[in-house]
């Protein structure tokens, strides 16, 4: 199978930014999770910049923005800050920044409405419709005690409020930004309306999360929207993709610069094809989302990790159960059971 080709540009240091292609410096932030990075990219439109996501709500990351923006981008004023999804990662910092510089922020409608109102919710103890859901999986009661305790809606924890309005990205439209040109692509699956942006004359794409070099972004079933297939609207985004070329310089969220934008979806699509066919073999008798963590991830899946893990497996479970592969049944304490329909 052909690889993908790694862009020869280094990462640039924390409160840094390098030119990674025409007229598009690269900046990194840290995060403090096992992804413990984000890219983030600056567009120079000649007379102002375009900032393409945010980094997470954290102090130093503030301050870092502040280097940068009294180095590197100090000479013209910042334009508009784009988020092209509401996870904290990338649109943590959005309200300060916006604020920050007056500058008016752009994302897709689903995007904004669904960030906006993560970060104004909170629960000190899981709401019962939440729990029923974790119940479904298959956690363990200890395991839902700490799902309990721990609350709902930490969304804030790690972003702040993006500003009160919006200049709304929308699958297809252009952005001319300066003499620049970038087409929205909208993928799905990961973020309800993930906005990429694509440069049409040389054919470089901004990704996000929807198209990483290494991992696959989480496809996961949320609570909040217990009965989702997420899988198939990102399945859908990934053969989009796959149409794209293989000269296209992807500038992922997270990793490195590549090249082979058509390689990295069919491989994305192939690797979840594979989980697919193994949860179909061992749904030959009844499993619950939690059964199949051992067999589907390629590590150990501990702590709160186990909750997404279990939302992905959930999103596997619902694929083949939409397309009437398997069906299911709740047992007397709530418990989902996933099998093979009997022939």
């Amino acid at each position: 199978m052909r690889k993908i080709r790694y862009h020869e540009q280094q990462p640039p240091a924390v409160g840094e930014a390098v030119e990674v292609a025409e007229s598009i410096l690269w900046i990194r932030m840290p995060l403090p999770f096992i992804l413990d990075h984000i890219n983030l990219w600056a567009i120079d439109e000649g007379d102002g910049w375009t900032l393409v996501d945010t980094g997470i709500k954290m102090p130093n990351l503030q301050r870092a923005w502040e280097k940068l923006l009294a180095g590197p981008l100090s000479q013209k004023p910042v334009r508009r800050v784009i988020v092209t999804h509401m996870h904290p990662d990338h649109m943590g910092l959005a309200g300060w920044l916006c604020e920050r510089l007056n500058a008016p922020l752009y994302m897709t409608a689903e995007e904004y409405f669904v960030g906006r109102s993560l970060t104004l919710g909170r629960w000190d103890k899981a709401p019962p419709e939440i729990m029923a859901f974790f119940k479904r999986t298959g956690l363990s009661l200890a395991e839902q005690e700490l799902v309990d305790k721990a609350g709902y809606g930490h969304f804030a924890d790690t972003s702040l409020p993006p500003p009160a309005a919006f200049c709304r990205l929308r699958d297809g439209m252009t952005l001319n930004l300066g003499a620049q040109t970038f087409q929205v692509k909208v993928g799905r699956g990961h973020s309800p309306e993930h906005a990429c942006l694509i440069r049409p004359h040389d054919g470089l794409m901004i990704s996000g999360d929807q198209l990483l070099p290494k991992i696959s972004s989480n496809i996961s079933v949320h609570a909040m929207e217990p009965e989702a297939d997420p899988l198939a609207e990102w399945l859908d985004s990934l053969a989009e993709m796959a149409q794209l070329s293989d000269d296209t310089l992807v500038l992922p969220a997270h990793g490195l610069p590549f090249y082979g934008a058509a390689v990295r979806a069919k491989a994305l699509i192939a690797e979840h094809e594979d989980r697919l066919n193994t949860v179909r073999a061992l749904c030959r008798t009844p499993q619950r989302a939690i059964d199949l963590l051992p067999h589907i991830f390629k590590r150990e899946v501990v702590g709160r990790q186990i909750l997404l893990a279990a939302g992905e497996a959930t999103a596997h479970l619902h694929y083949l159960r939409e397309r009437g592969e398997l069906t299911f049944e709740d047992d007397a304490d709530g418990v989902r059971w996933f099998s093979v329909p009997s022939s």
